[in-house]
């Protein structure tokens, strides 16, 4: 069985972290026989997330905490769950309890040449705004950054090697754009799974606000440019890694 490494991004979910930290325990326990870590990234919450998942670690031995002193956003959690993995596959899920993790159970092992990704069918709770926003960015990744996925901002899983050949750069939440870009665009293989939109039960959520909005808007031209030239300079490289599926 293949081994994995779970992230959990937190920002002010005291309402449901624990319960989301415990699930993951169990899912990954059993799709890893037992190899796995649970990377929890507490992205400078101002409740008392940061004091639940401490005491979830004293429960979990498989489960440590990486703290932000200040906040970074999505694309700075996930990059800190990426960087920080060690096991062979690496996976990143939002601690407000909207994915169910049974779901990882649909390919717990994979090769090199692919990655995993979910999506969802429709999602119910977002505004006109946040649904515009959603668009906007379909077309920009099919279209400029050629990505040809049902959802390219939902949980996904990597190989975590592959992960860190990627050379990311960008820090804001197009990083998920940037990785399945640089991956589509050298040969990779996406293998999609439909997924449920579980309801929120605390909290509100955070991926609409202006601040993480206008760093992403801020972000699409860099985007362009970092994967242009990828394909110039490492693309060929990462096509070697991706062909050598037993890698």
């Amino acid at each position: 069985m293949q081994s994995w490494s779970v992230g959990i991004m937190c920002f002010n979910e005291a309402g449901t972290i624990q319960k989301v930290i415990a699930d993951t325990v169990r899912v990954a326990a059993e799709i890893s026989n037992n190899n796995y870590e649970v990377i929890v990234v507490d992205d400078c919450s101002t409740d008392n997330s940061k004091e639940l998942i401490e005491q979830s670690v004293l429960l979990h031995p498989n489960v440590r905490l990486v703290h932000h002193p200040t906040n970074r956003g999505i694309g700075g959690t996930l990059r800190s769950i990426y960087f920080n993995a060690s096991k062979e596959n690496v996976v990143a899920v939002c601690g407000d309890g909207q994915f169910d993790l049974d779901e990882l159970r649909a390919k717990p092992e994979f090769h090199t040449g692919e990655f995993i990704s979910f999506f969802r069918l429709q999602n119910t709770e977002y505004n006109g705004f946040r649904n515009f926003l959603s668009f906007f960015n379909k077309w920009f990744n099919k279209y400029i950054l050629r990505i040809f996925l049902k959802d390219v901002n939902w949980v996904k899983a990597y190989k975590t090697h592959i992960i860190k050949e990627l050379n990311l750069e960008i820090k804001s939440s197009l990083v998920e754009s940037e990785i399945c870009s640089k991956l589509m665009q050298s040969g990779a293989k996406a293998c999609e799974f439909e997924s449920r939109y579980l309801p929120r039960t605390y909290g509100v959520s955070k991926g609409s606000s202006w601040r993480i909005v206008r760093k992403a808007i801020a972000d699409l031209f860099s985007l362009y440019l970092v994967v242009r030239r990828f394909n110039k300079s490492n693309g060929l490289k990462l096509r070697n890694l991706l062909a050598n599926k037993t890698a």
